[in-house]
């Protein structure tokens, strides 16, 4: 039994793109999220606009996420008129209803800085090794070393 390698040619990325693939499919899907998401920005009150998302597109339904239950329960109320409005562009028609998500959006924490102290006799130690060595690149990096001291006085 012998195994053989198939040889796929390179293809010019609008046929991809155009083609009926997964990576033409997914980027019709992104175009029609993002031009949701255009047309709900539109018609959202101002304080509401950065607190709603697009979250995907299956099956006919929009889901639509936000991140507090408050916008929710408006946006429940306000379904119809939103639909309506998605309809209006022709990509749209075929969204037959929303879903709605609460999904709190929690800042990304930047870990706290870690200052480290190098004593002044640490220092002087590494110098005087620094001095004493005879490979170069040790030396380098001695010195250097020794000279975090000298910054943080």
């Amino acid at each position: 039994m012998s195994i053989k390698v198939k040889r796929f040619r390179a293809q010019p990325v609008n046929s991809l793109l155009a083609g009926q693939g997964d990576l033409g499919h997914l980027m019709r899907t992104a175009t029609l999220i993002e031009r949701a998401q255009n047309e709900l920005r539109q018609v959202l009150p101002e304080e509401m606009r950065e607190h709603v998302f697009v979250g995907g597109y299956r099956q006919g339904k929009l889901t639509v996420i936000t991140d507090q239950a408050a916008w929710l329960t408006w946006l429940r109320f306000q379904q119809t008129q939103l639909l309506t409005v998605l309809h209006r562009m022709p990509e749209l028609e075929s969204v037959l209803g929303l879903n709605f998500k609460v999904r709190p959006i929690h800042p990304p924490k930047p870990p706290q800085r870690q200052v480290r102290r190098l004593p002044t006799a640490a220092a002087d130690e590494l110098s005087s090794c620094a001095a004493d060595t005879e490979n170069p690149r040790l030396k380098r990096s001695l010195e250097r070393l020794a000279s975090h001291a000298e910054r943080h006085r």
